[in-house]
């Protein structure tokens, strides 16, 4: 919802250090939307994660940055450069007038709220998006991470949780917010709600994401080993992604027996790689609020997937369908059924992408954190 024009835009700053993966996903997405609503924003990235691809990502997004990209140093272990970003952070925001800064995971999060505030009624907001939650509790550094999270509270003037689940870690790690928290889902934009309708020779099944074991791939293998189809026929696989564990899973493969049935395609686009399949299957062990779950169901494709992290909060009253993470004969029985009841299958996923488009929209997540902001400047 654009404001109407008798309420003033803001000056805006999102500050985060890698652009990669889905916190990259989120500010980029966040940023233009903002944009297209009169806001003025600006970005602050991290310097040292600087190639072409990130570069490639920064230039793209440039258009909607009306006050800039800048650059600082942060690297992701903390250091005495650290004592420095946030004396350049506080001038810079001066400088631009900056009424919000937001920052996102850990790094982003620290140096915004140690930043002296720009100026009397801004807002300093925060966003972990994971990352001090992926901090052990018992490693040093991890409870360095976590001690300053409980210092910096005070210096907050609200912590935007992408999810329930991502809410309830960080009091379990950390303790409750002393500050207002608010549960903001991430979002897909309106196009990514058009339907994607598999290739002739698609598979039965398409994985996308990296080839680790954190996600569940050698699990999915296992699980793949034992589907058939109602004609008798051994289920094929389409693997997209690319990681450090891509050798072991292809060996696996190959000692169960199903290489002749699973694509090993490389790394590509979710949206593309969804016609390679014609049912997406996310087996990870661990998630937080996943994209590549969204975006299955956005595009109508029926999804398996499994009950960790925020995916029971993106089915929604369809989540008693989840199966549980590391269970291979609980994913092969899922697979079985979609292979065994395509119409109920197809039917699930109309009602799946009608229930993300509701929740799990840009502009409806742009709208949360837009009034957010406002709150907080009065």
């Amino acid at each position: 919802m654009i404001p109407p024009a008798s309420r003033r835009t803001l000056r805006i700053l999102q500050v985060m250090r890698a652009p990669v993966g889905g916190l990259f996903r989120h500010v980029a997405d966040l940023s233009s939307e903002l944009s297209r609503r009169g806001h003025q924003v600006g970005l602050v990235v991290d310097s040292l994660a600087s190639d072409s691809q990130t570069q490639g990502k920064l230039d793209a997004l440039a258009p909607a940055l009306a006050l800039g990209i800048h650059p600082f140093e942060m690297p992701r272990l903390l250091g005495p450069g650290d004592a420095i970003v946030p004396v350049k952070l506080g001038g810079l925001a001066r400088r631009l007038g900056i009424e919000v800064v937001h920052g996102h995971g850990a790094k982003g999060g620290f140096h915004a709220r140690l930043a002296a505030r720009p100026k009397p009624g801004s807002g300093v907001y925060y966003t972990p998006h994971g990352g001090v939650l992926h901090f052990s509790t018992t490693s040093t550094s991890g409870r360095l991470f976590h001690r300053l999270e409980r210092l910096l509270m005070r210096r907050t003037s609200a912590i935007i949780f992408e999810s329930a689940y991502a809410q309830a870690t960080y009091a379990r790690a950390i303790g409750e917010p002393t500050c207002p928290a608010n549960v903001i889902y991430n979002g897909l934009r309106e196009d990514e709600f058009d339907p994607v309708w598999p290739a002739p020779d698609a598979a039965d099944f398409v994985f996308v994401g990296e080839l680790r074991r954190l996600k569940g791939v050698h699990v999915l293998l296992e699980a793949l080993s034992k589907v058939t189809n109602p004609n008798g026929q051994p289920a094929s696989l389409h693997l997209v992604g690319d990681g450090p564990d891509r050798a072991e899973f292809e060996a696996m493969a190959r000692e169960l027996g199903i290489a002749h049935r699973v694509i090993f395609a490389g790394a590509g686009p979710a949206r593309q790689a969804f016609r390679h399949g014609r049912c997406v299957v996310v087996p990870s062990l661990a998630e937080s609020l996943p994209y590549i779950v969204m975006e299955a169901a956005a595009a109508g494709r029926p999804v398996i997937a499994t009950r960790v992290g925020g995916i029971p909060e993106i089915f929604g009253p369809a989540a008693e369908r989840l199966v549980p993470a590391g269970d291979a004969e609980a994913l092969r029985e899922s697979m079985q059924r979609v292979m065994n009841e395509h119409s109920t299958a197809a039917a699930e996923a109309v009602m799946l992408r009608g229930y993300v488009r509701e929740n799990f929209s840009s502009a409806r997540m742009a709208d949360s954190i837009e009034a957010l902001y406002f709150t907080a400047i009065g």
